[in-house]
């Protein structure tokens, strides 16, 4: 395995993730915890840093979405070819389950960055020979399956990552668990530490400070409902005499595994995403320390040309160091006007080319694109449509939807054709698309083509959201309700506008907000609309995006 040999001397941290966006062929990843990985492995090799990535292959991806006639998703596999963008690896490992051998071997795919350096992502597959034909699909489908499925794929990340690391010769001294999933590692490393000849419940001679210490755990979830858990007969028949069941109930719940709880019980480091979040997670997990680290975006990732064209011009070092960005405000008013006429004509081309329709560049465009889900309240813009209408009429303006509800969420699947039958309602008076198959392409261009960047969450259920940050590097201004990182970022009227932050209901406020303030500024003063661009780009892109996130993770979590 000569490809792995740059990397074995160096690399001491290892980062799990259930999901990871590398790029749009590679259909390993869903969402936001998936982009925010892969924007983790970007930032990583932009900086050089000694980091090795775990993932799942997930040869039949997420969702391919297709809209019927209803306006309704319709779900359908998503494959790709791991042949064609990673290499695989001789090493095999295996993991019990069910009493049996699971074997899993592995696919490498080297993360370049532009600057030179590399990062390896090590993507874990059960599709082998020597598996059964139902345990050649554990890792196939991601997010698929019943319970019994979930847990089955995060023995494989957990377990099997740790020892496929093992096996190609890392020497691993720090474990980032992003997220959940990969919880069971901890476990793993647990028995590892176990003194032999020690055999009563007190006497086991496990070092829990010693797996601790090795141990970072990033939390994203706000709802203690959302965790994964698993009852213990089920991880008895499935994981089998792994851990002692007082063992885990002491680490893990005494009602079911709860991979939240053992992550926390089991790292010494435990941040969540956002100030916010944080503070929601001690509310919900009395009695821990949890930090708080802001996700942030890859500012070169996201970036649409017209304005990385721009920024290389200007400020040549942004792209490793975007704290130049603050300077943004210098510019200009023609450069960025310009730079923003560029992506929306890209984003209007888009469009056209999905959906037949042709959008106005001299319509106000709003944007709202997230996984379609009841929290998320994408129809909230729908709440009165008389008043929409009202306000579509004094203020004409256009509005483009994106997003994909899971599979199994059928009433994400209603939000999704309410949006579709709003398309068709509303025509002759608000133009709307809704673009389907939301990935990374779709997501690059839509960010950075609309003028107004619209996010409604239910508080405080927005652990950070990373898409209106990636919208801010483009100029484009956020209008939100004040949850996640939006309520570190918001400064009213100068990187955008705050959706609920008084007396007024949240639909009420986005009405009064649009009406009185976002449109007829659009409308009326080009000037001030330009000059709140640059202060979003220079205050947020500056700031919220994945360097500073993983400088802050490297001085505070892995050397500590």
């Amino acid at each position: 395995m000569d490809e792995l040999q740059p990397f074995l001397h160096r690399t001491r941290i290892a980062y799990f993730s259930m999901e990871i966006a590398l790029r749009p062929e590679m259909h390993t990843y869903s969402g936001g915890l998936g982009v925010l990985a892969g924007d983790t492995a970007r930032t990583c090799a932009d900086l050089g840093l000694p980091v090795a990535f775990v993932s799942l292959v997930a040869r039949a991806g997420y969702v391919l979405q297709e809209i019927d006639a209803s306006g309704r998703q319709v779900t359908r596999p998503n494959p790709w070819q791991p042949e064609q963008w990673t290499q695989p690896l001789g090493a095999m490992v295996a993991v019990r389950i069910e009493g049996r051998d699971v074997w899993i071997r592995s696919w490498l795919h080297l993360l370049v960055s532009p600057l030179g350096s590399i990062v390896p992502v090590l993507l874990l597959d059960t599709n082998v020979e020597q598996n059964s034909p139902s345990d050649r699909e554990i890792t196939d489908q991601l997010y698929g399956g019943d319970q019994v499925y979930r847990l089955k794929q995060e023995i494989v990340l957990g377990i099997g990552g740790a020892l496929m690391l093992r096996a190609l010769g890392f020497d691993i001294e720090t474990y980032h668990l992003n997220e959940g999933h990969a919880a069971l590692l901890t476990l793993h490393l647990l028995r590892g530490s176990r003194r032999h000849g020690t055999t009563t419940a007190a006497k086991r001679g496990y070092d829990h400070d010693g797996v601790r210490w090795q141990c970072v755990f990033t939390t994203h979830t706000p709802v203690e409902a959302a965790f994964d858990r698993f009852p213990y007969p089920l991880v008895e028949s499935v994981l089998g005499p792994y851990i002692e069941r007082d063992e885990l109930e002491q680490l893990a719940g005494p009602d079911a595994l709860n991979m939240t709880r053992l992550a926390l019980n089991l790292s010494d480091y435990v941040n969540g995403v956002s100030r916010a979040h944080a503070d929601t997670t001690r509310l919900i997990f009395p009695g821990y320390q949890v930090h708080a680290i802001t996700n942030g975006v890859h500012a070169p990732t996201w970036t649409r040309a017209s304005f990385a064209r721009l920024y290389n011009a200007h400020l040549p070092h942004w792209g490793l160091e975007p704290e130049v960005l603050a300077r943004v405000d210098q510019l200009p008013d023609e450069m960025i006007w310009s730079a923003h006429q560029e992506a929306k004509q890209d984003l209007i081309a888009r469009v056209k080319e999905r959906t037949q329709v042709a959008l106005r560049p001299d319509l106000p465009t709003i944007g709202f694109a997230r996984r379609m889900t009841e929290y998320k309240r994408p129809t909230l813009l729908f709440s009165d449509i008389a008043r929409l209408t009202e306000i579509a009429r004094k203020h004409p303006f256009q509005v483009v939807f994106a997003g994909m509800a899971h599979p199994r969420d059928e009433h994400g699947k209603d939000l999704i054709a309410i949006i579709n039958q709003r398309v068709h309602d509303l025509a002759a008076v608000l133009p709307i698309v809704f673009l389907p198959n939301y990935d990374m392409r779709v997501a690059a261009c839509l960010v950075a083509g609309v003028d107004i960047w619209l996010n409604t969450p239910l508080p405080p259920l927005e652990a950070s959201g990373t898409s209106g940050m990636k919208a801010a590097l483009n100029g484009v201004l956020n209008l939100s309700v004040l949850d996640g990182w939006w309520s570190e970022a918001h400064i009213e009227g100068v990187t955008g506008w705050a959706v609920g932050n008084g007396s007024r209901s949240h639909a009420e406020d986005l009405y009064a907000k649009l009406e009185h303030t976002v449109l007829p500024l659009h409308e009326g003063d080009r000037t001030r609309w330009i000059w709140m661009m640059k202060q979003a780009i220079s205050r947020i892109g500056a700031h919220f995006n994945s360097h500073r996130m993983i400088r802050r993770y490297v001085t505070e979590a892995y050397m500590r």
